[in-house]
């Protein structure tokens, strides 16, 4: 099977008379370029080694041993970018930047094993060295190439937090990157057009307006279409050409010096200034955007033809015999033996051990689990009585950031003002604005400073304000920081501790964005976890838990906390004070325990967050008023669910009721109905929950929230039908 691109440059390169002139390889490959000969053939090298991946990949396609075809060609100038950086520089790759990856390799004297890397990622192998079979990435961990499967620019918040995070990383914690390092983040003109990119874009510009250091190389390789949508001309450059706080460089990416110039000039301003660069590649795409693109239903032949002279394998070869350097024979010899070299170790990886098991494909998931359970079992020391909730917290955050020098904690408002609910007060006064700071109102941009301060050897513990909010960047979690030890077993990791405020009850204030009950996005995301504390002694231990899980074993937690219990302090009464901490007793932060309250043996009541004190009370009513005697599980941890407490529990009585206040659909009491059936209960169950509706303003959002009288209803209801059923089985067995 043969390509036109490839028959054409193997045309050309016999269509040279095979001389060659008397350069040295430390000669400059032309005139005024501060490349060498030496260096341009290395990077040459990488080009073909990466044309020749791109066609070994759609044969191994045909012959069904081959499941990725998105290829590198048209694109292989990003070479030239790998040669202007350190191979020490933080890399996050697009996935056309195979040669920039080869050539990384191949600095460090791994060009051979490099090819059969991402070779073993096409077949989906199991021997490939990052993801284990899981995707096809460019990723290697002694390559300092973070792997990205993104394919719309997610990977640029994270890019940007690193380059952000570097500079306190090296004064607060172990910082895994060079103190003077760049990192580099490569795109599509596509993915520039991504609200992700423009927002992390965005942050980077306002960061080095406001001084601050963000060493960040941009590379835009610009092909001029998205799959099949053209980006009109001088797009890029007019959106990023001008405008402050970022530094503009470009280069035509078939002029291999004009790009070594170019990036070399980007790298070293970026490396001195510590200031963002936007570096524009014009690339051109061959063989369409994958194997099983048919080009044509959208481009002419005349259009996809005019792209073939264009190509930057090709034009460097042209450079390199026609200057003098070296004869077509030779380089016809590179591009043959390479591709020799390729077919060989596609053979050998063709039949090579796939992930044959679901336990197998989760295998990560279910270590980090592990770990995170591990790491998080020491109780926490108790904090001192009479706190609420807030206060709870703020202590704990205290005792975190006096006991971790390199956790940080930040977000919108969380420095000087404190948080919207004083949470965060006293933090900066007393570590420091660089440890405790406010970002721009951007989740997306908060989110990605977590996972970029993680990489950099740093605790971060980011807020957002309100759960409503955490949607707008969800995929910062779901697609970026739940997948990044997925997709790199366990190499690379993403520690941190995300607190949101949520869930309802907030009588007369805010409406939806501030009283949103909605968790169903994150219940479904593997490998994090999900914390939802209600006491004040719990949210202490689990929040101790959860930081300590993120730096011993890398865990990214969601920690939700029930803004209508911050500053709540009675249980029953008006002054009893029984929703202070010191009331119910120490139980350690260990992920996926649950705290019970009582022992009642009639009716067990599972539930979390405002749910809690609201069971509580009910309990307290139904033992005066009929000698209900209640147990309450308070689940504490929406993922992992606590599960073999729930059925423990559950089984002590016979009896559930489900208490969820989040929505009837999609809501946690769905999984928690789901435990308990899978898991043999056959007891009885009901459940109650909120309304599947968003939360209004003012007092109608009461109509739509699950109250106490509904609990109660629902109790009474569960144990008389039970009571019902067992009277009439007393009655059958009689007969």
């Amino acid at each position: 099977m043969t390509e036109p691109i490839d028959d054409r440059l193997l045309a050309a390169l016999r269509g040279y008379p095979d001389t060659v002139g008397g350069s040295s390889d430390a000669d400059p490959v032309a005139p005024g370029s501060a490349l060498t000969v030496d260096a341009a053939c290395a990077i040459f090298q990488a080009q073909i080694g990466s044309r020749h991946l791109d066609l070994a990949a759609r044969r191994l396609r045909a012959a069904g041993r081959g499941y990725y075809t998105i290829g590198s060609s048209g694109h292989e100038s990003n070479a030239a970018v790998a040669a202007a950086l350190r191979p020490t520089d933080p890399a996050l790759l697009h996935y056309r930047s195979g040669a920039f990856f080869l050539h990384r390799a191949a600095q460090l004297g791994d060009g051979r094993g490099a090819l059969r890397d991402v070779l073993l990622g096409i077949v989906a192998a199991t021997a490939e060295p990052i993801a284990g079979g899981r995707h096809k990435v460019f990723g290697r961990h002694d390559l300092a190439i973070i792997p990205q499967t993104s394919t719309i620019a997610s990977h640029l918040p994270r890019a940007f937090g690193l380059a952000l995070m570097l500079s306190r990383a090296h004064r607060f914690a172990d910082c895994p990157w060079p103190s003077d390092a760049v990192v580099v983040c490569s795109f599509g003109d596509a993915s520039a057009n991504h609200s992700t990119a423009l927002g992390a874009i965005n942050a980077a510009r306002n960061a080095a307006y406001r001084g601050l250091p963000v060493p960040l190389l941009l590379v835009c390789e610009d092909n001029g279409i998205g799959i099949s949508t053209p980006t009109p001309d001088g797009w890029i450059a007019a959106n990023y050409a001008t405008g402050p706080g970022l530094d503009y460089f470009d280069a035509d990416g078939t002029d291999l010096p004009a790009v070594y110039a170019a990036a070399t000039a980007a790298a070293d301003h970026v490396r001195r200034h510590r200031r963002p660069a936007f570096l524009h590649l014009r690339t051109v795409r061959l063989l369409g955007h994958a194997g099983s693109d048919v080009e044509t239903a959208y481009r002419t032949t005349q259009e996809i033809t005019a792209d073939y002279p264009r190509d930057p394998v090709l034009t460097t070869a042209a450079l390199l015999i026609e200057r003098g350097h070296r004869s077509a024979a030779d380089l016809l010899a590179r591009y043959q033996d390479t591709r020799a070299t390729v077919a060989a170790l596609a053979a050998e990886v063709a039949g090579a051990d796939q992930l044959d098991s679901a336990a197998a494909v989760v295998a990560p998931l279910t270590e980090a689990a592990r770990r995170a359970r591990e790491a998080s079992a020491p109780a926490a020391a108790p904090v001192p009585a009479g706190l609420t909730l807030a206060q709870a917290i703020n202590t704990t955050l205290h005792d975190v950031l006096r006991n971790r020098t390199g956790a940080i904690v930040f977000g919108e408002d969380v420095a000087r003002k404190g948080g919207v609910y004083g949470v965060t007060r006293g933090l900066q006064r007393d570590f420091g604005a660089a440890r405790v700071f406010d970002t721009i109102l951007d989740e997306q941009t908060i989110l990605g400073i977590a996972l970029g301060a993680g990489l950099a050897g740093l605790l971060p513990i980011p807020e957002i304000q309100y759960l409503a909010y955490l949607h707008n960047a969800l995929d910062q979690i779901r697609g970026e920081g739940a997948t990044l030890e997925f997709f790199s077993t366990g190499q690379y990791r993403n520690p941190a501790v995300l607190r949101v405020a949520g869930y309802g009850y907030q009588r007369g204030f805010g409406g939806h964005f501030h009283n949103d009950n909605s968790v169903a996005a994150l219940l479904d995301i593997p490998g994090i976890v999900v914390a939802s504390p209600a006491h004040p002694d719990d949210a202490a231990a689990m929040l101790a838990g959860c930081a300590a899980a993120a730096a011993a074993a890398g865990t990214f937690s969601v920690f939700l906390e029930p803004i209508a219990l911050y500053h709540a302090r009675d249980l029953h009464e008006p002054g009893d004070g029984g929703w202070l901490s010191g009331t119910v007793g120490a139980l350690g932060g260990r992920v996926g325990t649950a705290r019970i309250h009582g022992a009642g043996t009639d009716l067990t009541l599972v539930t979390f967050g405002n749910g809690v004190p609201m069971s509580l009370r009910v309990a307290r009513r139904l033992r005066a008023a009929r000698g209900i005697d209640c147990r309450v599980v308070d689940l504490r941890w929406l993922a992992p669910l606590p599960v073999a407490d729930l059925l423990r529990e559950a089984a002590a009585t016979g009896r559930v009721l489900i208490v969820d206040e989040t929505r009837r659909t999609g809501g946690v009491g769905q999984q928690v109905l789901s435990a308990l059936v899978e898991g043999g209960f056959g007891g009885r169950i009901a459940r109650v929950a909120s309304a599947d509706s968003f939360i209004p303003l003012g007092d109608a959002a009461l109509r739509v929230l699950l109250d106490e009288d509904t609990v109660e209803r629902a109790a009474l209801q569960l144990c008389d039908e039970a009571a019902g059923i067992s009277a009439a089985a007393a009655r059958a067995r009689g007969r």
